[in-house]
């Protein structure tokens, strides 16, 4: 059987990559910070090490132990508003974490097909003459996250230039879905639960007009087993859908599902100047390979504000 090693198990994107990678028959291995709850329906089909990317010893343990065929690297400080607050820390994990990895593998003498979650954060703001953004548009992040993310694309590049490590890159772009936080799209949705639920009166929303590339998060771990499976060494690819949906839709959409009428109240303090006004990516790189997202928008909305639904009634009072 073979195995893998997902770094960042316990996070969005990790657990569902678990649960499709445990469906595909595979051995998995995931490295754990700081437990979530997201893998809790996964104990016992899978192996957790608890790793900090930071501690040099403890990942050439990790590595030792799970002695991978693959390595998925999604650990990260992953939230561009927080790098703002401390971009120290986002660049220890993100691009010192990332190095402890490379070396451990490379230590440990194993060649895995290594796939690095790299970001479209990367690529900064685009005029309409460079969309939709391809892999070889100019990059110019605007903000710490992105760049530190910038630092691990060329890391990881420099590894496979170097050392010939088998190492695939991504670049995801706006991955939405159940179990995701933080986010434009998991805030409408919670907001309206907890309106649902009777424990808040009206949503808060920022800028309404920006237009974001969103991808579902069971259509991403496809693309990111395909990559694996077909992906060419040193070649970087975006994780997109090529389409554009304008935050104000998404509310609507949202608004839609629910059941009850929602007070919609603009909030100046959710308002970000440096916002990119449009960001849509090209996937025909991904799509040679035979991928296509197959998960509509209203599906994942519909989703994501199920899960929150659920969220909220195991909350209330009598509830375990």
């Amino acid at each position: 059987m073979k195995k893998c090693l997902i770094t960042g198990c316990e996070g969005f994107i990790g657990s569902h990559l678990a649960e499709f990678l445990l469906e595909t028959g595979i051995r998995v291995y995931g490295t754990v910070y700081q437990e979530s709850g997201n893998i809790d329906h996964l104990k016992g089909r899978l192996t957790t090490l608890k790793c900090d990317m930071l501690d040099k010893e403890g990942m050439d343990s990790t590595i030792a132990e799970a002695r991978p065929d693959f390595v998925f690297h999604l650990a990260a400080q992953s939230l561009p508003s927080q790098s703002w607050l401390d971009p120290e820390e986002t660049f220890k994990i993100n691009v010192l974490g990332t190095l402890n990895l490379l070396e451990s593998i490379r230590k440990a003498a194993i060649d895995p097909v290594i796939e690095v979650a790299c970001s479209s954060a990367e690529y900064g703001p685009s005029n309409e003459a460079e969309l939709p953004i391809k892999e070889t548009n100019r990059l110019q992040p605007s903000s710490p996250y992105g760049v530190s993310k910038l630092a691990e694309d060329m890391l990881a590049r420099l590894y496979w230039q170097t050392y010939g490590t088998k190492m695939i890159r991504i670049r995801p772009f706006f991955i939405i879905g159940p179990r995701k936080t933080s986010d434009v799209c998991s805030d409408f949705a919670s907001g309206i639960a907890e309106i649902e639920a009777g424990e808040r009166d009206t949503l808060s929303v920022g800028n309404l007009e920006t237009i974001r590339d969103f991808v579902d998060v069971r259509d991403a771990v496809r693309a990111m087993w395909l990559l694996i499976e077909k992906g060419t060494p040193g070649e970087v690819y975006n994780i997109c859908t090529g389409k554009g949906h304008k935050i104000r839709d998404i509310l609507d959409k949202l608004i839609s599902l629910s059941s009850q009428p929602i007070e919609v109240h603009p909030d100046p303090r959710l308002m970000r100047p440096s916002d990119e006004p449009i960001v849509i990516g090209d996937n025909s790189k991904l799509c040679a390979l035979g991928w296509k997202p197959q998960i509509p928008l209203e599906k994942t909305l519909s989703d994501m504000l199920g899960y929150w639904r659920g969220e909220y009634v195991q909350r209330q009072p009598g509830r375990q």
